[in-house]
């Protein structure tokens, strides 16, 4: 059993971007929704990361798919970016291909299979930095397991995408239905909770988008510009031969070597392609100088993709048509990644201009690309066009809406020779100076070491004591009210099954109670001592029978617990009562409400977030109110001694009944429900691990693991 280790010599970094078409080559970008430029931006973050000399490895996890659908280089477990860079692919969920919106209910099957693979590896990594909402939720959540910093870049933010529908006549009802907004939002508030670093691309994201949210802390956001590969894109040279792309747009365009206006992004209707079109269509004397090119994606059939790229591209073939530009627009149905920088240095030869037209802009990466090459820029005037353009002075910056002065910037540079190569060369200078990934890694990893500490605690390790744990076959952890117990027969009959097993069976046992409490309840039942007992919701872990706290467990969850400051943010909440000291643990803030009163868990929640106060809240009973650390829970509880002492959670049986006990049985273990559980558990989602017995408390355990083969001896052998 392979300990877990630190890397002595360099950083081990992990990166997770994991819905999308996600791969080192060829880029499918463009594809659909979920494949732009947020995959291009990891990938390459992560070979450059690979290059700096500080570090020793870096990951980057994502989905494994395998689909008849796609390309089978996204079914390789390894891909390799570098020497010290790989992509790794994971699976969890289905092996087909799913868009994000639909990823949310198989995120805890990903961390457990994550944290399986650092054992694997024999390394803890030393940050976990998580890409887009759903990364942001798994990534936060291995960084609590693992006691890492956490490091969160949204990409797109959810807050904003609502309010950009909403204003474009969408209803509530239609969004959470297509988008699952409110989960997203939810995770994007978590992970903006628990980072340590929060990585923008520009002052806009973090002064405008970043700021809607509750859990927004300034001192923890970092503004660090994405880069390019500047050994693609470089500047046109003369003498180059025509690129392969060159022949493809011959079929379109009458008059190749006029001026290229040139556009590439995906058919969103947030790109607003259909602007430029009209606005070049409008235009005698734009069409008389110039050609269109439009460059959205890849297809095969129109009809067959997806209602929004499919509506941005029978407009845009509808334009063309309107305004008779055959002959002057050419918008190919396929390209490669070899041929986006082609393209780029293939306008430039044409004294062509690059144009963004989009809505909004968080970022905008075409636009360094194509001002590496020696593109003169026409963008919208939004978050990162502005800053580009500021830093480079290569380009204009437009309303997006406005046709006119879209034409008349294009016209700018293409009738002004000296204006197009002043700015020409501005934006390879700016580039170089502000946007090459060898900048971005140095500012990245200066950041990084801002947030580590130097005497930060170790990984979790194997304590100095005599356990089962390091030899163990199998571990059966279950709840102990209405569970356990409550048919005094039946919890004979499970004792005994464990008795039968002991060689090769850990027994624990995951409860609310207190330690104190869980202690007396087993001995009236003449329960023997647990060799596990995960306690107070899950903020405390013990090893019996003699009772020994796991200290690590202790250390690791007071990340971030401040229950003086939440107790003096309760006092001003009215229907709430501080509950007797015999109830208060050291990681555990208990109290009473009176329904009525009591204003809500959303307004706890809000008022959390806006002091940056971290904590678990878990109501119960229409009543109850715990804290606990955001680490805490019963199931990363389970985990942590899953890891710590290797045992493979396919080894793992759990067993609840009630709401507190869905973490638990949630992710890769098996798990077991029984027959008389409560109704909020109907809800959880149906998978094979989880197993409805039908009978009740302790036989319902017994049937659970008949169920699952935990009772075969060699079941893993």
């Amino acid at each position: 059993m392979a300990k877990m280790i630190r890397r002595k010599k360099g950083l081990y970094l992990v990166h997770l971007s994991i819905h999308g078409l996600v791969r080192g080559f060829d880029m499918e970008l463009g594809r659909d929704a979920d494949t732009g430029g947020q995959v291009k931006y990891v990938v390459e973050l992560v070979r450059g990361l690979g290059k700096h000399p500080e570090v020793a490895r870096v990951d980057l996890i994502t989905r494994k798919v395998l689909d008849p659908k796609v390309d089978e280089s996204y079914g390789k477990t390894i891909e390799k970016l570098g020497d010290k860079a790989n992509i790794v692919r994971m699976e969890f969920g289905p092996k087909r291909y799913l868009r994000k919106e639909v990823l949310w209910p198989y995120l805890d099957e990903l961390t457990d299979r994550a944290l399986q693979y650092f054992r694997r590896v024999g390394m803890v990594p030393d940050a976990i930095h998580g890409h887009y909402a759903d990364a942001g939720l798994a990534g936060s959540k291995l960084a609590q397991h693992l006691g890492v910093p956490f490091i969160f870049t949204g990409h797109s933010l959810g807050r904003v995408k609502k309010q950009r529908l909403l204003d474009h006549g969408r209803s509530e009802a239609s969004i959470e239905s297509k988008y699952n907004m409110t989960t997203r939002i939810e995770a994007e508030e978590v992970s903006l909770g628990n980072a340590s670093l929060v990585v923008t691309s520009t002052s806009q994201e973090l002064e405008e988008q970043y700021r809607e949210y509750e859990n927004y802390h300034p001192d923890r956001m970092r503004i660090i510009p994405p880069g390019i590969d500047l050994n693609r894109f470089y500047p046109y040279r003369k003498g180059q031969k025509r690129p392969r792309i060159a022949e493809e747009l011959d079929r379109f365009l009458k008059k190749a070597g006029k001026p290229m206006v040139l556009a590439l992004s995906r058919p969103d209707e947030r790109k607003n392609i259909t602007t430029l079109v009209q606005a070049f269509g409008e235009s005698d004397e734009l069409r008389q100088a110039a050609n269109l090119v439009i460059i959205a994606g890849n297809r095969e059939d129109i009809q067959s993709m997806e209602t929004g790229p499919r509506r941005v591209l029978t407009r845009i073939l509808m334009l063309v048509d309107r305004y008779d530009l055959y002959g002057q627009a050419a918008y190919p149905k396929k390209h490669n990644a070899d041929d986006v920088p082609e393209l780029y240095r293939y306008a430039v030869r044409t004294r062509g201009v690059f144009v963004n037209p989009a809505m909004t802009e968080p970022f905008g990466l075409t636009l360094i690309e194509a001002g590496a090459t020696g593109l003169p820029l026409v963008a919208t005037d939004d978050g990162g066009p502005r800053e580009i353009i500021n830093n480079c002075n290569n380009g204009v910056l437009i309303d997006p809406l406005d046709r006119e002065s879209m034409v008349q910037a294009i016209l700018s540079f293409i009738q002004d020779a000296e204006n197009w190569k002043k700015r020409s060369r501005s934006g390879i200078n700016g580039v170089r100076k502000y946007y090459s990934w060898e900048a971005h890694a140095k500012t990245y990893l200066k950041e990084l070491s801002r947030i580590m500490t130097p005497t930060r605690e170790p990984a979790p390790g194997l304590p100095i004591i005599k356990s089962k744990l390091p030899v163990a076959d199998k571990v059966l952890v279950t709840d102990i009210d209405n569970t356990l117990l409550g048919d005094s027969q039946g919890a004979r009959k499970l004792l005994q099954v464990v008795q039968e097993m002991q060689e090769e069976l850990v027994f624990g046992v995951a409860t609310g109670r207190t330690l104190e409490s869980t202690l007396n309840i087993l001995a009236e039942e003449n329960v023997p001592v647990p060799e596990i007992l995960i306690t107070s919701v899950g903020s405390e872990i013990y090893y019996g029978p003699s009772i020994l706290k796991d200290h690590s467990w202790s250390r690791h969850i007071a990340y971030r617990w401040q229950p003086e400051a939440i107790a003096r943010v309760m006092e001003g909440v009215p229907g709430v009562e501080l509950q007797p000291g015999e109830n208060q643990r050291e990681f555990k803030l208990s109290y009473n409400f009176k329904p009525g009163v009591f204003p809500g868990m959303r307004q706890v929640r809000k008022l959390m977030r806006q002091n940056d106060l971290h904590a678990k809240m878990i109501h119960s009973h229409n009543r109850f109110l715990d804290f606990l650390p955001v680490r805490a829970s019963k199931g990363l509880a389970i985990r942590f001694l899953c890891l710590k002492w290797g045992v493979d959670l396919k080894k793992v049986l759990v067993a609840g009944d009630s709401g507190n006990d869905r973490e638990m049985l949630l992710g890769s273990t098996l798990s077991v429900v029984v027959g008389n559980y409560s109704p909020e558990l109907k809800s959880l989602p149906v998978t094979p691990n989880i197993y409805f017995a039908v009978e009740r408390h302790a036989w319902g355990i017994i049937e659970g693991m008949q169920y699952h083969g935990f009772l075969e001896e060699n079941e893993y052998d």
